[in-house]
C-alpha cells in the first residue's frame, strides 16, 4: 500500500512519445453509454435526484478492461483516460443556465424542463411570454400528446442542437489557450489533475493480470450501492409494476419533519435525507466546508427563522406547510435578499484573493520556460485558437441579438468578449494553484444585469446569452498533458459524444416522457423538487415584464435585507478570522444560509464518521486516497442495481401501453 502510494504521483516516464487515446474502442464505449448506460441515468436522476456520473465512468472502464484481459490485450493510459471522459461526459446533467433543476441524461432534458415550466402554475402570467423557440405554446398539441416529433418542437431542437456545438466549440479554443497561459508560461502546479491522470494511470495498469487495492476499496463501496439501491430504488420502483400502489420503505428523496414541527419550530424546515450518498458525499468534501455549511442550516432553522417569524419578518409562512412551501416562502421574505449580500462578499473574497496572487508572483522567473513545447502534443497556434473562440462568441452574440432584438446587443457582448475571458482565466488559474474553482465566482451578475438593463419582457432569460465559465477546459488539457494523449483526441471526443449524446438523449428522453407526464407520482424527487425551482425561475423571468413585473421584484429584494447580509457575513468572517478558524468554515457557513438540512444531516455524519473514526482507522493518507473511490463504487452499485429495475420499469410500461 504505501509503496503504491509512492509510485503514484509518477505517472508516466517522461521519455514517453504523445499517441493518440481515441480510436474504435473509445467508439464502442461511447455506444455502450449512450444506448445503455443513458436510459438509466434519466431515470435515476428523475426518481432520485442523483447522478450516474462517477457509476457510469467506472462500469464502463470495469467492463472494458475485462475484455481487453480475455482479449490478451492492453488498455493504455491514453484510452483509459477517454474512456473516462466519453462515459462522463454522457450521462452529465441537461439542466438549462438559471433553472436548478438537475436534470441527467443529454440535452433533451432542458426541453423535458420547459415543457414543465409553460405548464406549471408556476408561469401563469408568464407563459405567453415564452417565444416559441423555447418551447411550444401552453396548450399546444406537442405537449398535451408528449412528443418531441411535431413541428412545433422544430425550432426548440434546431436551437439546442446549435448552441450545444458552439459551446463546445467556444470551451475548447478557449480552454486551450487558458492552458497555454496557466500551464506553459506561468507553470502552475494542477494538483488535481495529477491526481485524476494517476488515477487513469492505475486503472491502465490494472488491465494487467494483477489488481491492487483501489479494486478492494472500489468493490466494497459498490457492494454498499447494490444493498442499499435494493431498498432505495429496486423495490419501489419494481413494485409499481405488480402492484397498484408504489411500495416505499424510505420516502424519496427525504423525510419531510417540517409540519410535525411546525408548532416548536415555527417557518423552520426540518428533515432527513433517506439517499446514503449524501453520508459518503460527506467523505469526500473538505471537512469545514461541511461543518461551516451544517452549521448554517440548524443555525438558521433552529434560531433564526422562529426569531424572524416572531418578528413578522418571515410573514408568509402558515402553519401546515411543507419543506417546498416553506423554503419557498422564507426565500421570498427575507433569505433572498439575504443571500445576495453574502454571495456578493464571497465574490469580492474570491477576485481579492487572485488579485493577491497575481500581485505576489509577478516578475517572477519561470524556471525552464524556453519557450519550446513538447514534441506531438498537437498543439495549435494560439492566435489561430483565440480566432475559433472569437468567430464562435461572436455566433452567439449574433444568436442572441436575432432572437430577442429588444435586448442591448452590447451586454451580450461584453459578457462573451471581455466577462468570459476574464471570469475563465480567474477560475483556471484557482484551479491550477488549489485544484478548485472556489471564491472564483460573482453570484446574480446575470439577472443583475437583465434587470437592470432597462430591456422589458422574459425572451431573455431563455437565450443563450455567452456566460460561461472554461476554467476546468484548462485541467482537462493538463490531464492531456501528464497522460501524454495527444490534444487532438479531445476534439475527436467532443464530436463523437455529441452526435452520440444527441440523438441516445432524444430517443430515450422521447420515450420515457411518452410513458408518462413528467413529474409525476413515479417521479418522486422532481414531484417534489421541480415546483421549488419553477418558482424561482418564473420569478425572475417575470421580474423584467412591463405589467407588474419591477413591483415584484421590489417588494422581494430588500435592500436593507441585503446590506444585512453584507454586513451580517462580513462580520461572521471577522469572527472566524480573530479566533484563526479556517476560511473554509465560511466558505459553507455562507453556502449553507438557505440550504435544505435534510441534505446536510446526512453529510455531516459522513464527514464526522470520516475524520474521527475511518481516517483514524486507516490513516490521514490512505483515508483521503481510499474515499472518492469508495463513493465511485457506491455510485456505481446504485447505477447497477438502478439500471437493473429501471428495465423492468420500462419494459413493463412500454408492453402495457402498447396493449391497452
Amino acid at each position: 500500500m504505501a509503496q503504491d502510494d509512492k509510485k503514484t504521483p509518477e505517472l508516466i516516464p517522461s521519455d514517453l512519445q504523445f499517441e493518440p487515446g481515441f480510436n474504435l474502442k473509445t467508439l464502442w464505449a461511447a455506444l455502450f453509454v449512450g444506448f445503455i448506460m443513458l436510459p438509466g441515468a434519466i431515470y435515476l436522476g428523475l426518481v432520485t435526484g442523483q447522478s450516474m456520473a462517477g457509476g457510469a465512468e467506472w462500469v464502463t472502464l470495469i467492463l472494458f478492461i475485462e475484455i481487453a484481459k480475455r482479449s490478451f490485450a492492453r488498455l493504455r493510459t491514453q484510452e483509459v483516460i477517454i474512456l473516462y471522459w466519453v462515459a462522463g461526459g454522457l450521462v452529465m446533467m441537461g439542466g438549462k443556465l438559471g433553472t436548478g433543476a438537475e436534470l441527467f441524461g443529454g440535452p433533451f432534458g432542458g426541453l423535458i424542463w420547459d415543457q414543465y415550466l409553460i405548464q406549471s402554475p408556476q408561469a401563469d402570467g408568464l407563459h405567453q411570454h415564452i417565444p416559441d423557440w423555447v418551447v411550444p405554446p401552453r396548450g399546444s398539441q406537442a405537449l398535451e400528446g408528449r412528443s418531441f416529433l411535431h413541428p412545433a418542437w422544430f425550432k426548440p431542437i434546431v436551437l439546442l442542437l446549435t448552441v450545444i456545438v458552439m459551446q463546445k466549440v467556444n470551451s475548447l479554443s478557449l480552454g486551450y489557450v487558458l492552458f497555454r497561459i496557466t500551464n506553459d508560461i506561468e507553470r502552475l502546479p494542477y494538483p488535481l489533475a495529477a491526481v485524476q491522470a494517476g488515477g487513469a494511470t492505475a486503472l491502465a495498469e490494472s488491465s494487467g493480470p494483477s489488481q491492487g487495492w483501489r479494486w478492494e476499496v472500489f468493490s466494497v463501496g459498490a457492494f454498499i450501492g447494490i444493498i442499499w439501491g435494493l431498498f432505495y430504488v429496486v423495490i419501489p420502483t419494481v413494485s409499481g409494476i405488480f402492484f397498484t400502489e408504489t411500495v416505499t420503505i424510505l420516502p424519496i428523496p427525504f423525510i419531510d419533519l417540517t409540519v410535525s414541527l411546525k408548532e416548536m419550530l415555527p417557518a423552520s424546515i426540518m428533515g432527513i435525507g433517506t439517499d446514503l450518498g449524501h453520508v459518503m458525499v460527506g467523505f469526500v468534501l473538505p471537512f469545514w466546508i461541511v461543518v461551516g455549511s451544517f452549521a448554517a442550516a440548524f443555525l438558521v432553522n433552529i434560531l433564526v427563522n422562529p426569531v424572524l417569524y416572531a418578528y413578522d419578518v418571515l410573514h408568509t409562512w402558515e402553519p401546515g406547510m411543507s419543506a417546498i412551501p416553506t423554503q419557498i416562502a422564507n426565500s421570498f421574505d427575507f433569505w433572498l435578499s439575504f443571500s445576495i449580500g453574502g454571495a456578493v462578499l464571497v465574490a469580492v473574497m474570491g477576485f481579492a484573493m487572485v488579485g493577491k496572487t497575481l500581485w505576489t508572483l509577478r516578475g517572477v522567473k519561470r524556471e525552464g520556460d524556453d519557450g519550446g513545447l513538447p514534441k506531438g502534443r498537437g498543439d495549435i497556434p494560439i492566435p489561430l485558437a483565440l480566432g475559433i473562440w472569437a468567430v464562435s462568441t461572436l455566433g452567439f452574440v449574433a444568436l442572441v441579438w436575432y432572437l430577442v432584438p429588444e435586448f442591448p446587443w452590447w451586454i451580450s457582448a461584453f459578457f462573451g468578449f471581455v466577462w468570459t475571458p476574464i471570469y475563465s482565466y480567474i477560475g483556471a488559474r484557482m484551479i491550477g494553484l488549489t485544484g478548485s474553482p472556489q471564491g472564483a465566482s460573482f453570484p446574480y451578475l446575470r439577472e443583475g444585469s437583465f434587470y437592470l438593463s432597462g430591456y422589458q419582457g422574459a425572451a431573455v432569460w431563455f437565450a443563450p446569452i455567452p456566460l460561461f465559465q472554461w476554467g476546468y477546459e484548462a485541467a482537462a488539457f493538463k490531464q492531456l498533458e501528464l497522460t501524454r494523449t495527444h490534444f487532438g483526441s479531445i476534439v475527436k471526443l467532443a464530436g463523437v459524444t455529441l452526435l452520440i449524446m444527441f440523438v441516445c438523449s432524444f430517443i430515450f428522453w422521447s420515450f420515457i416522457w411518452k410513458l408518462g407526464p413528467i413529474p409525476s407520482s413515479a417521479y418522486p424527487y422532481v414531484q417534489k423538487f421541480w415546483p421549488f425551482h419553477a418558482t424561482m425561475q418564473a420569478f425572475w423571468a417575470k421580474s423584467t415584464l412591463a405589467e407588474g413585473g419591477n413591483e415584484l421584484i421590489k417588494t422581494i429584494i430588500r435592500w436593507e435585507y441585503v446590506l444585512t447580509g453584507a454586513l451580517g457575513s462580513a462580520g461572521i468572517l471577522g469572527g472566524l478570522a480573530l479566533l484563526r478558524w479556517p476560511v473554509a468554515l465560511f466558505y459553507g457557513f455562507i453556502g449553507g444560509v438557505g440550504a435544505w438540512p435534510h441534505f446536510l444531516l446526512p453529510n455531516f455524519i459522513g464527514a464526522l464518521l470520516g475524520r474521527y473514526h475511518l481516517q483514524k482507522r486507516f490513516g490521514e493518507a490512505r483515508w483521503r486516497a481510499y474515499a472518492p473511490i469508495l463513493l465511485a463504487g457506491y455510485s456505481c452499485g446504485m447505477g447497477l442495481v438502478g439500471m437493473s429495475s429501471i428495465a423492468l420499469a420500462l419494459i413493463s410500461k412500454a408492453v402495457s401501453s402498447i396493449v391497452f
